[in-house]
């Protein structure tokens, strides 16, 4: 930490990749570290990831592998999808020392702020996405008829779950980016105000398209907050701005 805080505007080119290399590898080091904590919890991670699936069709919620391997596979996906997750903060925290330096003190005064910030907005998103999820699964099973009987594969349940996850955590930096970009005078609270009704078509366009299930839960579960989510930058860029 000492080493950054000594890092001025006058370091060089080479050591600004130095520090960067630095963190990356701390930061990529830690990700590999909780991958293999993950692996270890697998059943546990696995079990939780399983059970919005449970939830709508508890008789036929075990998963269907056709492929010797699938089983690896599935176990080191969710490893490396958990260690990615867990050492976000980590990611983030380094991020934000390596920028730290170069801003102005009435600029850094915003950094610890928007670092937390990001994490719960991120992590808000994912817990969001994890309570539709059923909803979503729930959507999908019925709308296949009930002549079907599910026994989904384990790694394309994954891919949904993860692509929903992320989708949900990286869309809730929605106000970090508005009220950063504020800060910036790019835009101001007046000229998003004005827009509103342009925003607000705008999200439900991006609800629709972006939602990789297409069910109207994660849709509106998309949407709504977003909705909201608009207003709030604008008041919080009104308070900044005082």
């Amino acid at each position: 930490m000492s080493r950054t805080r000594e890092a001025t505007h006058g370091m060089t080119l080479v050591q600004h990749f130095a520090e960067a290399r630095r963190r990356f590898l701390i930061s990529f080091a830690l990700t590999l570290a909780l991958a293999v904590v993950s692996f270890v919890i697998y059943p546990t991670l696995l079990s939780i990831m399983q059970h919005p699936y449970c939830q709508v069709d508890p008789k036929h919620c075990n998963f269907l592998v056709t492929n010797p391997l699938d089983g690896l596979t599935l176990r080191v996906k969710i490893s490396l999808f958990g260690g990615l997750l867990f050492s976000a903060p980590f990611w983030l925290w380094h991020t934000w020392r390596f920028v730290t330096p170069g801003l102005k003190a009435t600029e850094r005064r915003y950094a610890i702020p928007f670092v937390l910030g990001t994490l719960v907005f991120f992590f808000g998103g994912v817990v969001v996405a994890y309570l539709v999820f059923k909803k979503t699964i729930q959507f999908l099973v019925a709308i296949g008829g009930n002549s079907l009987t599910t026994y989904y594969n384990p790694n394309q349940y994954l891919t949904l779950f993860v692509l929903m996850m992320l989708l949900f955590g990286i869309t809730f930096e929605f106000p970090v980016v508005l009220i950063a970009l504020e800060l910036a005078r790019v835009v101001t609270p007046r000229q998003l105000l004005k827009a509103w009704r342009y925003s607000t078509i705008a999200i439900v366009v991006f609800a629709g398209v972006i939602t990789p299930s297409s069910d109207p839960f994660s849709m509106f579960a998309l949407m709504i907050p977003l909705e909201v989510f608009y207003f709030l930058a604008i008041g919080v860029g009104k308070l900044l701005k005082r």
